[in-house]
């Protein structure tokens, strides 16, 4: 059972002035809209709806924090574990890539995502879910962008890798590798990118991710630490 299994919804925010105040570290999942990002969070959490996608995708512009641990995990399973200090957080970005908000709301996303990645001290990794069949889209380039400047690692996960035969999966992965690679330092070393292959639907990549981001978190500890609970609905993504 994975630490990831302690996710718990913690807050809501629409302004940088009302990010959690916690020195934790945070790992952030952003995504194109449909790009399943929010099927992704709930497997790796082992929760059908701790993100809740909306119907209408990229309608809502707020970051949701999940935290780990917190004196409020034992408590609400009414078991004998009990973490009194949150641990880390996740955080589940805007889905990006939509055209049903105006202009203005759109603005206000940007600044809040783009500030959010490349200025939050706290932030230690970026999760960039992106579809295996159409990876590397304009927007998911944007985002590439606008944090490879803090230097800190990305983890990309190529979602509805079921769709593709092998052959396929092979090029897309090796696409990716490509593509990231391109990505360097002042001197030319290369950033601190992976990528893997992903499929909620069949449960592929479900270990590796979870340990990518476990390693990333820090997060290491004994399995007997987590344990499985569903937990009630989310604010929509």
């Amino acid at each position: 059972m994975s630490l990831l299994w302690q996710a718990r919804f913690f807050t809501t925010i629409d302004h940088l002035r009302d990010l959690p105040s916690f020195d934790v570290p945070e790992i952030a999942f952003a995504g194109r809209s449909n790009a399943g990002k929010s099927t992704a969070i709930n497997l790796l959490c082992n929760q059908k709806k701790l993100a809740f996608a909306s119907k209408t995708p990229g309608r809502t512009q707020h970051i949701n924090y999940f935290s780990l641990g917190g004196s409020h995990v034992g408590q609400h399973r009414k078991d004998a574990t009990r973490v009194d200090e949150i641990r880390a957080f996740l955080v589940d970005l805007p889905g990006y890539g939509y055209a049903e908000v105006s202009g203005s709301a759109k603005h206000h996303w940007q600044e809040l995502l783009g500030r959010y990645v490349q200025m939050r001290d706290q932030l230690v990794a970026l999760v960039l879910i992106m579809d295996a069949r159409r990876p590397f889209t304009d927007l998911d380039v944007e985002m590439l962008e606008w944090f490879a400047p803090t230097g800190k690692p990305i983890h990309c996960l190529l979602s509805k890798a079921d769709k593709l035969n092998r052959s396929e999966s092979t090029n897309a992965l090796r696409l990716a590798r490509t593509v990231l690679s391109s990505y360097v330092d002042e001197s030319g070393a290369p950033l601190p990118f992976s990528v893997q292959l992903f499929s909620a639907l069949k449960r592929d990549g479900l270990e590796e991710a979870d340990a990518s981001i476990r390693a990333l978190l820090g997060l290491d500890a004994p399995a007997e630490d987590a344990a499985p609970e569903e937990s009630g609905d989310s604010p929509a993504e």
